[in-house]
């Protein structure tokens, strides 16, 4: 199902130029909705040169995350400004959601600048950037932008595609869950559900470089042998399912992994009845950080944690973090995770490459996309999706 709700009229983006020569592609939709009914892949004019204090933008890959289905469904509280839709000839008189008022899809990814604008300093043909602004639309072959809403990728030749391209949610958000509440020091526990998921697998790989130990917990499933190694070998210390984490027995188990040394932090992706049992396990003192409710049920906690524990529970979200901080503090966070990629103490989790190729008609890539969109909401993408637009 998808609601009517469109993006409001006003003035043109010049996100594509007018002209009727073909660039690329992107992905757009009209209309909020379920991404595998609203989503298109349209042909896009080419880009003009960048006026003053802006840039041309090559995208070269770009994630799909869970966050860019939410805001094409239209319930992700950050959405696209109002100044970013962008007018597209309509394409098809008989598709009632081929408009020509249109958002481009997509909030991460890396490009290379591919002309700079009059006045712009410090950045270069070539250089790789991330896009700063939330919700600016990644999903495109080519990208302009203003030289202020891009960063540069520092050490870029040492990085991959796809490890410049995941660099500005999920590394971070385990980052600074890791570092911005409590002190923890060489040697302490920290517990985790979603483990498997993006951010949880960067929490393990950055708390391992920190000398952390992570209890991670995971659904079962028939693989879970597997999955349980996989999480081993990027440096969990133990990892337990949810049915294991409810055989009360387990917890003298817990006790003799951890030398009863109370779990100071915990971080939670899930919600419900899994989190609560999650969140005894934690000591006196310690904080529960929620990002994410994979379950769709709310965090409901037993009140004797907070009075006999004193639990102290926040919430996390990247973007608004971003928002809070400085450009210096910014780019400092994205040079500590490029350091410890270079170091190989970081890396992008497992994943596929969605390729629109140049060679596919709109049709024909729009129908690949959106075969993708039904495997990712049935759960068959078990790695992270990228995507890739010629």
């Amino acid at each position: 199902m998808f609601s009517l709700r469109r993006p409001p009229a006003h003035r043109l983006s010049r996100l594509f130029a007018t002209s009727a020569a073909r660039s690329g592609r992107a992905v757009v939709y009209a209309v909020n909705g379920d991404p595998a009914t609203v989503l298109r892949v349209r042909s896009v004019p080419a880009l003009p040169p960048p006026p003053a204090g802006t840039l041309n933008l090559q995208v070269l890959l770009a994630p799909i995350n869970p966050a860019d289905l939410n805001v094409v469904e239209g319930v992700y509280p950050s959405k696209p400004r109002a100044d970013d839709a962008v007018h597209l000839p309509t394409h098809s008189v008989s598709d009632p959601l081929d408009t020509g008022t249109v958002w481009v899809g997509g909030n991460e990814g890396v490009a290379r600048v591919s002309a700079v604008g009059p006045g712009v300093s410090g950045l270069g043909v070539g250089d790789w950037v991330i896009l700063t602004r939330p919700q600016a639309g990644t999903w495109a072959a080519e990208r302009a932008v203003a030289a202020a809403d891009v960063a540069r990728v520092p050490d870029a030749e040492a990085l991959t595609e796809a490890q410049a391209a995941t660099l500005t949610v999920n590394p971070p958000t385990a980052y600074n869950m890791l570092s911005e509440f409590i002190d923890l020091a060489p040697g302490d526990w920290v517990v985790q559900n979603g483990a498997n998921s993006a951010v949880g697998q960067a929490v393990i790989q950055i708390a391992k470089a920190r000398g952390l130990n992570t209890l991670n917990l995971v659904r079962h499933r028939p693989e879970i042998d597997e999955l349980k190694q996989r999480l081993h070998a990027l440096g969990a210390t133990q990892v337990l399912t949810y049915d294991e984490l409810a055989d009360k027995s387990v917890r003298d188990k817990i006790k003799a992994w951890t030398g009863s040394k109370a779990i100071r932090l915990g971080l939670n992706c899930v919600g419900g009845k899994d989190t609560a049992l999650m969140a005894r396990l934690l000591g006196a003192d310690a904080h529960l950080v929620s990002y994410g409710a994979m379950a769709k049920q709310p965090l409901s906690l037993p009140t004797s944690l907070f009075i006999f524990k004193n639990l102290k529970s926040h919430g996390f979200w990247q973007t608004r973090w971003y928002s809070m901080k400085s450009a210096e503090e910014r780019a400092q966070l994205m040079q500590t995770l490029v350091n410890l990629i270079k170091e190989n103490k970081l890396d992008t989790p497992a994943h596929e490459v969605l390729t629109i190729s140049a060679a596919q008609t709109d049709e024909e890539a729009t129908e690949k996309l959106q075969e993708a969109m039904v495997a990712m909401s049935e759960g068959r993408y078990g790695k992270k999706l990228l995507l890739k637009i010629e």
